[in-house]
């Protein structure tokens, strides 16, 4: 039976207000500690400010406590905020540590070491955990300065230099480039770790080749998962397949016909190095050892195919990234976003658009920064600018997403390639963002090719002052000023060029053949089959002259301008053997390297040319062979004299 109270009673609540925050404190530690789910913390949080305990009373207990759930849990935003709530003399060495750790975690390294200076400032003592924090952000900054600050504090403050803190300066030091002081840390160790050996192992990779990072793996006492996937993995970036293979099978292959199976982490890892080299054979491999082995986990499927994804799209095969895509039993929003952007990147417009609505109908998941950002750039690739129109104000009024500088970009590179300058123009100059070099070059390129000088000139200048050292703009305004018939004025800015501290690469073309990638510069002939080369070169030349092909020579530049830029985008747009180009060359190798009808996949570092796009239209129908190009924009897949692109590019 309940007994009644009369509302003036004066009967005392059944807890006093003490035990009230204590009981507030431990749920606030049960969440932070992952004893509690995050939304407890939150919801408690909330609860405070409702009631004005926190306002009224603010006992510092409480805040403290909230204080070490945020950092726990994030965001740093609100870790922050809750520390300026502590009263600064309460501000404990652990508070301290706590923030900078908590920056550190979330991938912000330049707050967390200006915490670190005000906690310096403040007098605070600094203990181990607090240093390897900081060694940490300056790791991830590459900044030497801070990181041997922080490791010249640990000495002077006599703490202890254990293996940890001795790898933290080790990391620091090796990603700052500064591998002699790695390696002294390293050579001082008595009993170094996998970790040290790790350490070591990538920073030489990174600073002194490929050849050193093989010596140092090759003399590791112990190799686990992570130092065999480094150095695979380095391996089919240095465009060395042959070698990642063989490695993989010492890695993989325990007994003669037993295999080991690699954990989702170091197979992800592995797949993503062969998209960025575009290597399809290790890939495909990688591919098979998976169907093998079945992971049994269903988070393990779920980053595993979705890098399958991403990796079958970059390589230039986009149909079994579509059949891994259709056949995966658990699809996240990195794996549409993954799907989406492989069509993207193929010029699939029409196939991301009906994707992108089967995503947010059938499946009901809601698209992300990302998401959109694939489908603008598949919007802008085909031209299709309505479209893209749609989607940017679907962006902001449907999903409730601010658009980031990225979709800003995007847009201005879909209405200006469009001939919609004026609108893209608009549309920058209203953005609530400053625009960068991405957008503003998106607008230069499109003034390049509708021949807009005035405002090409002006693009110009804003681009000099964000980064005075890039020259392929001068590049792009030069043709503009040569096509207008305003020739000293274009010489000028070669001569610019010319003086520029900065030099760009020359033009590289790739093709993987049977396990070994071969590269071919303009008029290359130092290739070990040269003389085969140029023979079916010159064959190649005649059978397009006899299909009605001419050379674009149009692009080129007056002949006094030849020798004013020595490397760079615009050496092959100079070349008068427009035949020599690096990809034709490439295409040119695989022709007497494959057997008639394999398709041949091409990799270039810089954008292909107008000339290079026309002759290749015309090999594939001429040799009867389908021709991938991925250039540093888009793919390009030729077949039976057709662009994937439809010569919008």
């Amino acid at each position: 039976m309940v007994r009644y109270v009369p509302p003036n009673s004066s009967r005392k609540p059944p807890f006093p207000p003490e035990n009230s925050h204590r009981r507030h404190r431990t749920l606030l530690r049960s969440s932070a500690l992952g004893h509690a789910p995050p939304s407890l913390g939150r919801s408690l949080h909330a609860s405070l400010l409702k009631s004005g305990i926190i306002l009224s009373s603010n006992p510092s207990h409480i805040s403290n406590a909230l204080f070490h759930m945020y950092t726990a849990l994030g965001p740093p935003s609100s870790a922050r905020r809750a520390f300026l709530e502590i009263p600064r003399p309460d501000r404990s060495p652990v508070d301290w540590t706590a923030l900078i750790s908590c920056h550190a975690r979330h991938a912000l390294p330049a707050h967390a070491i200006l915490f670190f200076r005000a906690m310096r400032r403040e007098g605070v003592a600094s203990d181990e955990v607090t240093l390897l924090s900081v060694l940490s952000s300056a790791a991830r900054l590459s900044s030497h300065i801070a990181g041997a600050s922080a490791h010249l504090f640990l000495l002077k403050l006599g703490l202890p230099f254990t293996v940890c803190a001795r790898n933290a300066a080790m990391n620091m030091y090796a990603k700052c480039g500064l591998m002699p002081e790695a390696r002294r840390l390293f050579d001082e160790m008595s009993t170094p770790n996998v970790v040290s050996w790790a350490v070591i192992l990538i920073g030489s990779l990174r600073c002194e080749g490929i050849l050193r990072g093989r010596e140092v793996f090759d003399i590791m006492p112990e190799k686990n998962d992570v130092s065999w996937t480094i150095m695979s993995a380095s391996y089919v970036e240095a465009g060395l397949p042959r070698k990642a293979l063989s490695l993989l099978s010492e890695m993989l292959f325990i007994e003669d016909s037993i295999l080991r199976r690699l954990n989702h982490v170091s197979m992800c890892s592995l797949l993503s190095a062969c998209s960025q080299a575009g290597d399809l054979t290790v890939g495909r491999w990688l591919h098979a050892i998976i169907l093998k082995t079945d992971p049994p986990d269903d988070s393990d499927h779920l980053f595993i195919n979705t890098t399958l994804v991403d990796m079958y799209a970059k390589c230039g095969w986009i149909e079994p990234a579509r059949a891994v895509f259709e056949v995966m039993r658990q699809r996240n929003v990195v794996t549409w976003n993954a799907m989406l952007s492989g069509l993207s990147m193929h010029g699939m417009c029409a196939e991301a658009l009906s994707l992108f609505s089967r995503m947010v109908k059938e499946v009901d998941l809601s698209p992300d920064d990302i998401t959109f950002v694939c489908l603008l750039s598949a919007c802008s690739r085909a031209g299709m600018v309505q479209q893209g129109r749609n989607l940017f104000l679907e962006m902001k009024q449907v999903y409730g997403l601010t658009p980031k500088i990225e979709h800003y970009a995007c847009m201005a590179d879909l209405l200006g390639r469009a001939g919609n300058l004026n609108e893209a123009v608009t549309l920058i100059r209203e953005m609530p963002l400053r625009p960068n070099e991405v957008v503003l070059g998106s607008l230069l390129a499109s003034c390049s090719l509708h021949g807009k000088l005035k405002l090409g000139r002006k693009l110009l200048q804003e681009l000099i002052e964000m980064n005075p050292g890039r020259t392929e703009y001068h590049v792009l305004l030069s043709n503009m000023l040569s096509s207008h018939g305003q020739h000293e004025d274009a010489e000028e800015l070669w001569r610019q060029v010319k003086r520029s501290a900065e030099k760009k690469g020359p033009g590289m073309s790739y093709i993987e053949i049977k396990g070994h990638v071969h590269r071919f510069s303009t008029g290359d002939k130092s290739h070990s089959r040269t003389l085969e080369l140029y023979a079916k070169l010159d064959e190649i030349a005649r059978r397009l002259n006899l299909a009605g092909y001419v050379p674009n020579a149009a692009a080129q530049v007056p002949h006094s301008m030849y020798d004013c830029l020595e490397n760079g985008e615009g050496r092959e747009e100079r070349e008068v053997a427009l035949l020599s180009h690096s990809e034709k060359l490439a295409v040119a190798f695989g022709l007497i390297s494959t057997k008639p009808g394999f398709p041949l996949r091409i990799f270039k570092n810089l954008r292909i040319c107008f000339d290079c796009h026309t002759a290749m239209k015309l090999i594939s129908h001429i040799f009867k062979r389908e021709i991938v190009v991925r250039d540093r924009n888009r793919f390009h897949r030729f077949k039976d004299g057709v662009c994937s692109c439809s010569d919008y590019w």
